[in-house]
């Protein structure tokens, strides 16, 4: 029996309030109803189509010919890894083509509601987010051990060395723990930044509420750098508007960012023999929807190739990774100040060109100036 016109309405109104991709089929296996996730999915003009022509499955299928007639069909396997379907339904994990590409998801086939006439529904849950995730972890996992691997392979090389051939070698003893100091530093300094990360993302959803003085904070970093800087060979200049600049933030954040982008900048881009840190007002940062505050750290050194600019922020991602460790760096620490920023509902801009130098820019939102 078909569907009357009123339960046809019914099914897809109820489709409609459902965030999940779901169709409805009758007794014919042909699509009575689809909600907009389905057409994401699939594509539109759904409706009045065999169901096979829209998702070619044979488990999906199966799960399908089951709940329409489970006299007729045998029944289907239970993923006992799956919560518990409804009444009469049917719940598998599969990956499907959908324009022209795979996604893993959770299927539930159940019968339609009495009143709603005879047939199914089939809901999709889209895994993909869950997959990446699971990527995103388990490639974390890999550079975290990797990162850690590498110093403490040199530290036991360096103890069994110091036990035996080297036991009574004072020149190779002294050089030794040298290195060890250095290496154990390394992975104090990958330990620190892992922890910072991990607190900086659990904040990240609420946003700070004390007020912060930013002309003095960033005269603290730079008097804090300056001296690493004429080391360097570098001069650092700070260009700063007249008067007090207040904005919303956690002040201990906002110094990581500006001393983590302070640092690259010497590190990095000191081959130019400059590096300029400097506050300007924004009347209005169209991504912030409103005024803002602008901190540019800026270098004259070798840039960094275009390539290489959107995954600057990623965990663990280097231009050059022996520089990078030689130099002392974790590899966390614009992942760091990319999550702080973000905290602030502020916007980080990456520009550069190689041979010509690099230009970060910090924006803040300007919640009221003054005293």
């Amino acid at each position: 029996m078909q569907q009357s016109t009123r339960q046809l309405g019914q099914i897809a109104q109820f489709l409609e309030a459902v965030p999940l991709a779901m169709l409805a089929v009758d007794r014919r296996m042909r699509v009575i109803a689809a909600n907009a996730a389905a057409e994401a999915m699939f594509g539109p003009d759904l409706t009045d189509r065999p169901f096979v022509t829209v998702l070619r499955h044979p488990g999906v299928i199966q799960s399908l010919d089951w709940v329409i007639d489970p006299t007729g069909h045998a029944a289907p396997p239970v993923d006992p890894q799956l919560p518990a379907p409804p009444p009469g339904g049917h719940a598998l994990r599969a990956s499907i083509t959908a324009k022209g590409r795979q996604i893993p998801c959770d299927i539930t086939t159940s019968p339609l509601p009495p009143a709603m006439g005879e047939g199914a529904l089939i809901a999709l849950a889209d895994g993909s987010g869950i997959e990446q995730a699971d990527q995103m972890r388990r490639d974390f996992v890999a550079n975290v051990s990797h990162e850690l691997r590498t110093p403490l392979t040199a530290l036991i090389g360096f103890i069994e060395t110091l036990r035996g051939p080297a036991r009574d070698d004072a020149g190779a003893r002294s050089r030794f723990l040298g290195i060890m100091e250095a290496e154990a530093g390394r992975m104090n300094r990958l330990v620190a930044d892992l922890l910072s990360l991990s607190r900086v993302e659990s904040d990240e959803r609420r946003r700070p509420s004390g007020r912060v003085e930013l002309t003095g904070l960033l005269r603290g970093v730079v008097d804090t750098l300056v001296q690493r800087a004429e080391a360097a060979g570098v001069k650092l200049d700070l260009t700063l508007p007249p008067g007090e600049v207040r904005v919303t933030g956690d002040a201990d954040q906002l110094v990581q960012v500006f001393q983590n982008l302070v640092e690259n900048a010497v590190k990095y881009g000191g081959s130019g023999g400059w590096v300029g840190v400097s506050l300007a007002h924004v009347a209005h940062e169209p991504r912030l929807r409103g005024p803002g505050w602008s901190v540019l750290v800026e270098d004259r050194g070798d840039g960094i190739e275009a390539l290489h600019l959107p995954r600057l922020t990623e965990r663990f991602y280097r231009v050059d990774a022996h520089r990078s460790r030689a130099e002392g760096g974790t590899g966390l620490g614009l992942a760091i100040v990319k999550h702080i920023i973000n905290r602030h509902r502020g916007q980080l801009r990456i520009e550069s060109v190689k041979g010509k130098g690099s230009r970060f820019t910090v924006i803040l939102p300007d919640r009221g100036t003054g005293g």
